[in-house]
């Protein structure tokens, strides 16, 4: 962090540069199914801020949260009167970015990031490729006290294979264009059941899959009560994994169709 001569730092500018080194991050991935169980029996937005919270992760990748849902709100009582990550952020996570990638006469939604440090950036880059099918990935550049800056990109891919493999390669673009050097994470829904991005992303963007390299396999996170398939995933480049681990036990099982991913990162 460069400091000004002519004047002087803010407090919260002042906090992040006297802070000590964080050398060890808690990340957590989840697709919130905007804020509805399996199949969109139950509003449970209000059950799932209570789970995040309690997993005490640093920074949050989130998938379909919802910005605004005029219908919703008139339909459910306990509908929050604030977009949907603000309410998840809460007072936990002070810093919070959104990407809004669909659009439609009720509301929004998107990809969205929450973060216990200071957000100094973010840009939502539109990887849509064709038809209603609305994607994008959330890049957000992280202020960490001891280290350079980490950039932090919130993944959902598409359906079909075609625009994935076109997805991918924009990723990989983008990775690509940041220093070197610099600690990236990359983490989301990849809807990757094929199973063909882990080679892509290593050998195009350097980025090693983490519950792979701790575990040896892609985690099953899909569908939530009886997981079969792969599709959440972390990547990282310059980090090391210390933990991974699925949250696959109750209220997880029942607050969305995807399972959570929660991990260790070292810097």
């Amino acid at each position: 962090m460069t400091l000004m001569k002519d004047r002087p730092l803010d407090s919260s500018q002042l906090d992040i540069h006297m802070a000590s080194p964080v050398d060890i991050i808690r990340i957590l991935t989840v697709n919130t199914h905007k804020g509805f169980t399996a199949l969109n029996r139950r509003f449970i937005l209000p059950e799932l801020r209570e789970a995040v919270r309690a997993v005490s992760a640093d920074v949050v990748f989130l998938q379909e949260v919802l910005g605004m849902h005029e219908k919703h709100a008139l339909r459910f009582h306990d509908w929050p009167q604030i977009p949907q990550y603000e309410f998840l952020a809460d007072s936990i996570w002070p810093d919070f970015a959104y990407g809004q990638n669909a659009v439609y006469p009720a509301g929004d939604h998107g990809n969205a990031l929450l973060s216990k440090f200071p957000i100094l950036s973010h840009e939502n880059l539109d990887i849509s490729i064709a038809g209603p099918e609305r994607r994008g990935l959330l890049h957000s550049v992280l202020e960490i006290p001891g280290h350079p800056k980490v950039h932090a990109i919130c993944v959902h891919l598409g359906l079909r294979e075609a625009h994935r493999q076109q997805q991918l390669q924009l990723l990989c673009e983008l990775v690509n264009s940041l220093p070197s050097q610099a600690p990236v994470i990359v983490a989301g829904d990849f809807n990757d059941w094929r199973m063909k991005a882990c080679d892509k992303l290593l050998q195009d963007a350097n980025l090693y899959e983490v519950f792979t390299k701790r575990h040896g396999e892609l985690a099953r996170t899909f569908p939530a009560r009886w997981p079969l398939l792969r599709l959440d995933r972390i990547y990282a480049r310059n980090i090391e994994v210390t933990r991974a681990k699925i949250l696959g036990h109750k209220p997880w099982t029942h607050l969305s169709d995807h399972l959570p991913l929660a991990v260790e990162l070292r810097l």
